[in-house]
């Protein structure tokens, strides 16, 4: 409501209030826009480390876009250690559950980053 301003004035600094009481909760959708707050700095400081955290709580329980994110986020080194092989464990998890994005970088994994290989990953 506030993210988008329905109905109320728009308020990232609002809405990250009320996505932080249901995301402590586990609420993946809160603890997901909390991580898409911090990673494009809307409403908090840009804080990579911070959008990764909040990604991993909902990637671990299954969110597809945050598993996807994450995937970007090792694969880039972006507020995480870059880890080729991590990259790609969350991708795969994000493209089982049909996101194309993850699916494509999939596809093209390797060629850029070296001899890594989704064979020698042992992930098929």
């Amino acid at each position: 409501m506030y993210a988008e301003g329905l109905g109320v004035p728009q308020n990232y600094q609002e809405a990250i209030k009320w996505w932080n009481c249901t995301a402590r909760q586990g609420d993946l959708a809160a603890q997901y826009n909390i991580g898409m707050s911090y990673l494009k700095g809307r409403g908090v400081p840009r804080d990579y480390k911070t959008a990764n955290y909040w990604f991993r709580r909902a990637a671990e329980q299954g969110l597809g876009p945050a598993q996807y994110n994450l995937g970007v986020s090792f694969e880039t080194g972006i507020g995480v250690e870059q880890d080729y092989f991590e990259a790609v464990k969350w991708y795969r998890k994000a493209a089982d559950q049909g996101d194309s994005a993850a699916q494509n970088k999939l596809g093209g994994f390797g060629g850029a980053s070296g001899d890594i290989t989704l064979n020698s990953l042992n992930l098929f």
